[in-house]
């Protein structure tokens, strides 16, 4: 069956180079075929990566259309497509979550090793012809294809709830996972109170950890990660030195350190101080530091004779996506998942909103693009 879409544009927001201004792009919307879904986006959200690719921090192989995190509206299936990525029946007017990664299904990673986070090939959105890039979020539609995980969002659950975290929160259920498990009553460091370190204290909590110490600023970010259920927060712009913070988690801690320790600062700086707060025999979770680029020394004297694990964790695979989803819907009610968005742009403001991220002013930055879409 053809499709029936009609004729329509819609607006991509275009990083060309780093350091200059995003352009706001139009172009056709293509309609869906096959086995495609076509959503109109309600929210996108801003993550540090889109920072972190606007100061050229990350390479940027062409111009690129922003945007890795989405919620939307199922506009028009194509012929092939019945459900989501879990088999729920999908219909125009459902709302669906993604991350836009698709992998490749035919290399190493994918195949043998059945780790698609793995995959060299998948891409969050980055394209050399922007006018053609069918699934960044940072726009007014995006075409979901076979073999991109999406997931349906249940009914009374807040799309804010679950675009707060955005990639965040698939990206820390692989992470602890890759960690092995967070025991009862262990005690839990977490380097950065963005999105990824918000994520990560909501899940430590979940989990049962004893003392849950934050580290990172502004206060306003602090004050939500006590409210996901953090036991203390360490303030850097109280507290300047990592001396002064090593005293403090030694003091939540009953002078140990921690049993577990989570970067999610994305500092290169994080690195070197999260080492020297993990306790005999702890483990150092790694996750921020994706897009934060240098080296950082280490003693391997010191691995060795503290039994420490260092655990290197990124992106997620499709399950991660989908538990995402089942977080928000069990927890929204009780816990201020949704209070976590506290700016919301529209796709012209997009360049405001990635300067906002970056300078920590937002908990969660999100694009509505029906804010200003005529």
């Amino acid at each position: 069956m053809e499709s029936t879409t009609p004729s329509r544009l819609g607006r991509r927001a275009v990083l060309v180079k780093p350091h200059q201004p995003v352009e706001i792009w139009e172009s056709p919307v293509e309609p869906p075929t096959g086995a495609d879904v076509l959503v109109e986006v309600e929210m996108a959200g801003v993550c540090g990566t889109d920072h972190h690719y606007f100061i050229g921090e990350v390479d940027l192989p062409g111009p690129m259309v922003f945007g890795h995190e989405g919620i939307g509206r199922v506009v028009e299936l194509g012929p092939e497509a019945q459900t989501d990525c879990v088999g729920d029946p999908i219909k125009p007017g459902d709302r669906v979550y993604w991350v836009p990664l698709k992998p490749c299904h035919r290399c190493h990673a994918c195949t043998i090793l059945e780790d698609t986070s793995l995959c060299p090939h998948q891409s969050p959105g980055r394209f050399r012809d922007p006018r053609l890039t069918p699934y960044a979020t940072y726009t007014d539609f995006a075409l979901l294809p076979p073999g991109m995980a999406f997931f349906k969002v249940p009914e009374g659950t807040p799309s804010e709830a679950v675009i707060a975290f955005g990639c965040a929160m698939p990206t820390m259920l692989h992470a602890i996972e890759r960690l092995g498990e967070i025991r009862l009553g262990d005690s839990v460091v977490v380097q950065g109170c963005g999105p990824v370190g918000l994520a990560a204290t909501l899940l430590a909590r979940l989990a049962g950890a004893g003392d849950i110490t934050v580290i990172g600023a502004p206060d306003a970010r602090l004050e939500m990660a006590r409210r996901l259920g953090a036991t203390s927060t360490i303030d850097l712009d109280a507290a300047a030195t990592s001396a002064e913070r090593a005293e403090a988690v030694l003091d939540a801690s009953d002078g140990r350190g921690a049993d577990i320790v989570i970067e999610a600062a994305g500092k290169l700086a994080a690195f070197g101080e999260g080492m020297q707060l993990v306790a005999r025999g702890g483990r150092y979770l790694v996750v921020g530091l994706w897009s934060a680029p240098g080296r950082a020394p280490i003693e391997p004297r010191h691995v060795n004779n503290t039994n420490i694990r260092i655990i290197g964790s990124a992106l997620s695979r499709p399950r991660h996506i989908h538990q995402a989803v089942q977080v928000a819907r069990r927890h929204h009610e009780r816990l201020p998942l949704a209070e976590a968005v506290s700016h919301r742009f529209g796709l012209a403001q997009a360049q405001q909103a990635i300067e906002s991220a970056g300078r920590q002013e937002t908990v969660k930055a999100v694009i509505e693009p029906g804010r200003d879409r005529t």
